[in-house]
Order: structure tokens, then sequence, then C-alpha cells
């Protein structure tokens, strides 16, 4: 497999680069949703040129919505998969984010010609998934349960998200700018001085703390330092606050 990695903007993956760098790809991996790591979203036009391009080459478009349903601002985006006419898109997603991780129980959708043949392989090469567990969150799934966890997560961790931005900001104010994407599970904190983010990544892991670099993301550079947090965990702005004087320690 030859990889070959397209710029993003504020509109998402820029597709006509794409398909200029890579006219006779084959497949096309992007998170349309919520662009990882970055968090932007695919602008529509964006979606239609991508869906012109898979069919007029039939290839495909692995979609994959790791945490779509963490939208704060407006509703969830629907799924490029939605828009596909020509059954061009494989849609996965995964419950390990909106359920618990140790769950491991993800999915994918195929277009009905490809189900026998998808079964296949997965029969063959797939680590299975116990029926027990399947069995019953399908039957969380149906009974509504699912639908109103993901209301009550997405409420708590929308007021998550401002606390940590507000705390984090009040500490590290002068050193690093938050980008506030509409929807995932971190933030990105991006460094005013130009210093490595993977060294301050290595003395916060010493110090206990975890957090990424967004060099590890990225093949260029012209992206600027900046490190990617959690705040899901995150229960108060005085919690917040605590963690960014522990960063801003560590940044000395």
């Amino acid at each position: 497999m030859s990889v070959v990695s397209v710029p993003v903007d504020q509109e998402g993956m820029v597709t006509d680069l794409g398909v200029k760098a890579a006219p006779r790809a084959r497949a096309a991996v992007v998170t349309p949703a919520h662009q990882s790591p970055l968090g932007v979203s695919l602008a529509l036009p964006r979606r239609m040129a991508l869906l012109d391009w898979a069919a007029k080459n039939k290839a495909w478009i692995l979609e994959d919505d790791y945490d779509g349903e963490y939208r704060y601002v407006g509703r969830p985006l629907p799924a490029l998969k939605s828009l596909d006419r020509e059954g061009r898109v494989l849609y996965s997603g995964t419950f390990s984010k909106v359920l618990f991780p140790a769950l491991r129980l993800a999915y994918l959708v195929v277009p009905e010609t490809e189900v026998e043949r998808f079964e296949e392989v997965n029969q063959a090469w797939g680590p299975g998934s116990p029926q027990l567990t399947q069995t019953i969150v399908t039957t969380f799934i149906k009974e509504g349960y699912f639908a109103r966890h993901i209301q009550r997560m997405r409420k708590l961790y929308g007021e998550r998200r401002e606390l940590a931005t507000a705390g984090l900001t009040s500490v590290l104010n002068k050193h690093v700018s938050i980008d506030l994407q509409p929807g995932g599970m971190h933030l990105i904190l991006r460094l005013k001085a130009q210093r490595s983010d993977r060294r301050l990544v290595a003395r916060m892991l010493e110090d206990g703390l975890y957090g990424e670099a967004l060099s590890d993301w990225t093949d260029r550079s012209d992206e600027g330092p900046a490190i990617l947090v959690n705040f899901t965990n995150i229960g108060s702005q005085r919690a917040a606050e605590a963690l960014g004087r522990r960063i801003l320690k560590v940044m000395a």
C-alpha cells in the first residue's frame, strides 16, 4: 500500500489537491464529521467532489466516524454515507468512545453488494465479538437507552469542554491559544513560542500528564507546534486550572 497524505484547511480535506496528488488512488480514508486531529468538518462541496471522484474512478471511501456523536454546536452532521448514491462508501464506527473502551465493539456499514464478501473476510481474519455482547448492545439501542445516553454525554462533555477551556486559558493564556472546534473529545493547545511540542509532551509524561504532539500527526513543517489534550475527565474549572499550572511548570 502506498499512502499519500492530503492537506487539510478549515473546510476539511482539500479534495482537489488529493485528486491531483493521487489521480489513480483506489481508496480514500477520511474523518469528515470531525477531522482527526484538527477537528474541522468536511464541507459539503468537498464531500460531493469526493463522492464524484470515487464514482468515476471506481474507488472506495472509508469513512471513519470515530466520535461524530459528540458535536456541541448545532446538530450532528449527516454521514458522508448518507450522500452516497453509487455504493462507494464504507462507513465505520466504534462504541469504544460512546460507551466504554473495554467493550471492543465496532461496526462497518457496506453496500449490499459487498456484504457477502466482507462476511467471508471477517470470518477468516476478524477476531470476532462475543454474541452476548452484541445482543446486549443491540437491545440497548433498540429500547432507546443508547440515544438517551448520547444526549446526556453530549451535554456533559459540552460543559466540560467549556470548563477545561476557561481553566486552561486563565493559566496558560500567555503561552498557548486554544482551538475550540465544534466537536470531539480533545482540545488543541497551540504553542505561541517556537518550542518543541514533542519535548513538551515528553516532560508532561514525566510529570504524570498525557498529551500528544501535533507534530506526530503531520508530515508538514508549517503546522506549528501544538499539543492535543483530552478534556472529558475534567469536572471543574478549578481542576483545569490545576492541570494548567502543572503544564506551565514543565514548560519552564
